[in-house]
């Protein structure tokens, strides 16, 4: 779906509403979605397509995904999130995976941020190399 530049600056409009204290609050971009499709205006679906799309992006912009080999103990969890929380603040959430894939080693992506402390990134980094 193409969105224009009206469309864009509509929904960053929007996502503005949608925020209190420079986060965004799902109930609230919902409620401010419904309202605003209540009114049909002209390319409301490209208008929220790009809502929403700003909406993904904080969203996820406040959740850690931590990935290791094997399970992290307790100890090594909270200083994980820790270090996250002082770099992205105390309302990030969280998740811990389990991934035998990664042979040895930490992966964490917060947003579009990834942190690839594993061996198989190693591996794949070296191998781009050769």
């Amino acid at each position: 779906m193409i969105v224009n530049r009206q469309q864009r600056r509509k929904a960053r409009e929007l996502f503005s509403l949608a925020c209190e204290g420079g986060r965004v609050v799902p109930e609230l971009a919902r409620e401010i979605a419904d309202s605003y499709l209540a009114g049909q205006p002209r390319g409301a679906a490209a208008t929220l397509s790009e809502f929403a799309r700003l909406v993904r992006l904080d969203l996820a912009s406040r959740h850690a995904v931590v990935e290791s080999a094997s399970p992290l103990s307790a100890a090594v969890q909270s200083r994980i999130l820790e270090a996250l929380r002082q770099k992205h603040g105390a309302s990030l959430t969280h998740e811990f995976r389990v991934r035998p894939e990664l042979v040895g080693g930490v992966r964490v992506q917060v947003g579009s941020e990834v942190w690839d402390a594993s061996v198989r990134g190693r591996l794949e980094a070296l191998a781009r190399n050769f």
